[in-house]
């Protein structure tokens, strides 16, 4: 898992109310277990009429938002079913944060295990950031996870909560096999030690 760094990038809205994971990434992208590719199945029954064609009506789809890294959604976004592939969509299209009222708690925790920065803000605080994605292409956010903080293009800034092994696991890239690796010595410690007084197991 690659180690979270400061971004500043566009930030899309997404103001609609209890997105869940089959919105985010519909079953029938549910096949692979590849975290690769699945960035095209992102939003894809809001993001594609039925005859394939892009739906110019979604805020991904508009010129303004198509780089956007920073994704500003309605309240309980991520709710549903607890497949990973919603992040892994997220993360393939770009979306590196997600800021919201509220998330469900899976969806919470598998963006943390993927690399992904989900911002927990109250309604007034993400009432204002989604007043600024209104600028579009101009509506740049800055994220600072060591300082938690976020700065708009204007320059105001707001401070996030976020647990301190969460983000130190998201500073330095540590997924649940890396964080395991980091104990490899004290595991072959106790492994020598379960040998030398159990020699027969």
């Amino acid at each position: 898992m690659e180690k979270f760094k400061n971004i500043t990038a566009v930030a899309a809205p997404l103001p609609e109310v209890n997105v869940d994971t089959d919105k985010i990434i519909p079953k029938q992208y549910l096949k692979t277990i590849e975290r690769t590719g699945l960035g095209k199945g992102l939003f894809s029954e809001l993001r594609y009429n039925d005859d394939g064609t892009e739906n110019e009506d979604f805020v991904l789809n508009k010129s303004q938002y198509r780089n956007a890294k920073i994704l500003v959604a309605g309240d309980n976004f991520g709710c549903g079913s607890s497949r990973e592939h919603a992040p892994w969509a997220l993360l393939d299209y770009g979306i590196k944060v997600v800021i919201s009222t509220s998330f469900a708690d899976i969806f919470y925790n598998n963006c943390f295990k993927n690399g992904m920065l989900p911002i927990v803000l109250d309604e007034t605080e993400v009432s204002l950031l989604m007043e600024e994605t209104e600028r579009g292409s101009n509506a740049t956010l800055t994220v600072d996870l060591e300082s938690q903080e976020i700065t708009t293009s204007d320059g105001n800034k707001i401070n996030f909560k976020i647990d301190k092994f969460l983000k130190h696991c998201l500073l330095n890239g540590l997924d649940d096999i890396a964080l395991t690796l980091e104990k490899n010595s004290e595991i072959g410690s106790y492994e020598d030690k379960i040998k030398s007084q159990r020699p027969w197991v």
